[in-house]
């Protein structure tokens, strides 16, 4: 399976998980007094958006390379990440507003119900972040890890609700705003998040050098290359799900120019075999004197 299709499978079961979580915790939430999992249901139904933008990136974003665009469309996917937080910073600042609303509305106590709501949910979403941040990790997509922290956020919304509901319930009357202050704490949290999706995808975005490791795994397959004396600079540009290259490589002073050519092909051959997630590959060749 592809980068392509195993990144568009883990975005269709994170639409699909959304839309049914929101149905459950909006039901859940109205019927058992909580507005902490109301604003859960508030923040899986921003999710099912942002999932399906996400898709629209890894789709868009493999696109093959064209006359306009020589070094593909992968920057569709950092721009589509920033819109993945727009969203979470708005369902952040609604169900904070909420929140403070309802901490001065008096309101009956939360349904002892939904906590065995609640414990199911925070499980699978763990589960659904644990399983979509694998398959970010392997396809290189940054909107994809954009999306698996949606589910992170949602667990963390879910616990406070869980933490608030279990307040409210144990200490009874006159307690019944901990299930909106639980809400009101989750929000901050989810701001967070999206501080911590938002800076990578600014990186990517502005060319950021933050790929050592990558480097260090070029400059050996790099040495293993007969030929190839050195390397020096080696910049990398993350685009999409793959990384452009541009490596300065050391050969013998004295071979043509025509064998400096052959070495610099069988260079970038050898590192887009040995290390599949790169993409464009230009060698620059440096006498070594």
């Amino acid at each position: 399976m592809s980068n392509e299709q195993t990144a568009i499978k883990a975005t269709y079961f994170s639409i699909i998980g959304n839309i049914s979580l929101a149905i459950i915790k909006g039901l859940a939430g109205f019927f058992g007094n909580s507005y902490a999992l109301i604003a859960d249901a508030i923040e899986s139904t921003t999710d099912i958006f942002s999932s399906l933008l996400v898709l629209f990136g890894i789709k868009y974003s493999n696109k093959p390379a064209d006359e306009n665009h020589p070094y593909g469309h992968g920057r569709a996917e950092p721009l589509i990440t920033f819109l993945v937080v727009g969203f979470l910073i708005t369902s952040a600042t609604i169900i904070a507003y909420e929140s403070i609303a309802n901490i001065s509305t008096p309101h009956e106590l939360p349904k002892s119900w939904t906590l065995f709501v609640l414990g199911a949910i925070i499980i699978w979403k763990e589960y659904s972040f644990r399983l979509v941040m694998k398959r970010s990790k392997e396809t290189n997509s940054s909107s994809l890890r954009a999306d698996a922290w949606h589910h992170r956020s949602d667990a963390i919304t879910s616990v406070a609700a869980f933490l608030g509901i279990s307040i409210a319930l144990i200490l009874g009357k006159g307690y019944e705003s901990a299930d909106d202050w639980a809400a009101l704490f989750a929000s901050i949290f989810i701001l967070y998040n999206s501080y911590l999706i938002f800076r990578p995808a600014l990186g990517e975005i502005m060319d950021e050098h933050l790929n050592d490791d990558l480097i260090d795994e070029i400059r050996k397959v790099s040495f293993r290359v007969d030929g190839i004396i050195d390397t020096e600079k080696c910049f990398i540009r993350k685009s999409g799900m793959k990384y452009h290259v541009d490596l300065h490589a050391r050969v013998d002073a004295n071979i043509t120019v025509k064998e400096g050519h052959e070495l610099a092909h069988k260079l970038k051959d050898t590192l887009r075999q040995e290390i599949p997630e790169l993409g464009h590959v230009l060698i620059h060749v440096e006498p070594n004197e």
